[in-house]
């Protein structure tokens, strides 16, 4: 059985902090826990969890302080969490059986982190990170802000879920960091163009985000996920400034770097939905139901593969009188998500409009 040194970086997660640690009691065998500046309780939650503590200046610079966290792992695999981050029950289960029969060939263990779920627990929105390396690889973190942990070597993609559970209020800490590296004449990699230009989005800078969004794309050098998403949000921020024309072609930038992925024919099927061109948005709404999930560290959003390509569906083929099509469409987005109330005020409707026809249309489905 490996053994596993969890290190963590932390200011003021009172709130959080026993929470996480919680979930991980049975898993890690050392707690490091590297503290920024606490004033509230956060110490003492994590020395009643057994954690090694230390304080570390804050610099603005998140990658230096999980690398002393780093440094001051014992075990042989390092896993890394935040405080507002949690295993759940089911994958505590599974990561004891990771820790049980992992070789130690692999130098890292992917997962995915959800970030999102419904009103139902069901995630929305995914993505994979090295979240388990072997120590004595003494991978580094790298960027003061966003940073991303460089790990390479043999890599085992787990199903193990890390979940983000945010307790606390976003605050403008990273856009400052940003602010000042931009006062200081600092260069910027194509990833700081890119997650600078998120926060600028964030605060509903959206003129400087697109500024930022467009210079990270000249550069050519960005990561294919981060380039998709670079076009999507492009396409947001001119959404908020009104600029219907910016819009589409950022939109249609996401061409450029893959095929049609699902996120860009819903965005397109509601386009053309707007338009009345219901006919061509199912097109693309059925498209999107289609395409298989894509095997990719990148973002994943789960919604536009399941219940909401199904709602639009449902909503064009009504608007073309094609009811039975519409309710059919209707019950499959409620497959997805039964407690939606949209979709359950259609099953009423579809319910009083088809009459027997929805009872035989159910029957037959059943």
């Amino acid at each position: 059985m490996i053994t596993i040194s969890l290190c963590m970086i932390v200011r003021n997660e009172e709130n959080g902090l026993g929470r996480c640690l919680e979930s991980v009691r049975d898993i890690a065998d050392e707690i490091v826990i590297v503290d920024t500046g606490s004033t509230d309780r956060t110490k003492e939650i994590a020395a009643e969890y057994g954690a090694v503590i230390y304080d570390f200046e804050w610099i603005d610079d998140f990658g230096a302080a999980r690398n002393e966290a780093f440094s001051k792992a014992t075990k042989e695999y390092i896993l890394w969490l935040d405080a507002d981050d949690v295993i759940e029950e089911a994958d505590q289960k599974l990561f004891k059986e990771l820790k049980e029969t992992l070789s130690t060939a692999y130098h890292s263990v992917n997962m995915p982190y959800n970030l999102g779920v419904d009103s139902e627990g069901r995630v929305t929105s995914s993505l994979r990170r090295n979240r388990l390396v072997r120590r004595d690889c003494n991978f580094q973190w790298i960027g003061p802000v966003h940073e991303y942990l460089a790990a390479g070597g043999p890599t085992l993609e787990s199903n193990i879920c890390i979940t983000h559970k945010k307790d606390k209020e976003y605050t403008d800490r990273n856009l400052r960091i940003y602010r000042g590296r931009e006062a200081r004449g600092e260069d910027f990699s194509p990833r700081d163009l890119y997650y600078f230009a998120n926060e600028l989005r964030d605060h509903a800078l959206h003129e400087e985000a697109l500024n930022y969004y467009g210079k990270f794309l000249e550069t050519g050098q960005g990561w294919i996920e981060d380039n998709y998403q670079a076009c999507l949000k492009m396409a947001e921020c001119c959404e908020r400034l009104e600029n219907k024309q910016g819009k589409m072609q950022a939109l249609y930038r996401t061409l450029n770097y893959d095929i049609p992925r699902s996120e860009f024919c819903c965005r397109l099927g509601f386009e053309l939905m707007d338009q009345g061109r219901h006919e061509h948005a199912i097109y693309w709404f059925e498209l999107a139901v289609s395409l298989p999930r894509r095997a990719s560290m990148g973002l994943q959003d789960m919604t536009s593969t399941t219940w909401v390509p199904h709602l639009q569906l449902c909503v064009c083929y009504d608007r073309l009188g094609q009811h039975v099509k519409a309710n059919y469409h209707n019950e499959v987005a409620l497959s997805y998500y039964p407690s939606h109330p949209s979709m359950q005020l259609n099953r009423k409707y579809f319910q009083e409009f088809l009459g027997d026809s929805y009872v035989n249309l159910i029957k037959a489905s059943s």
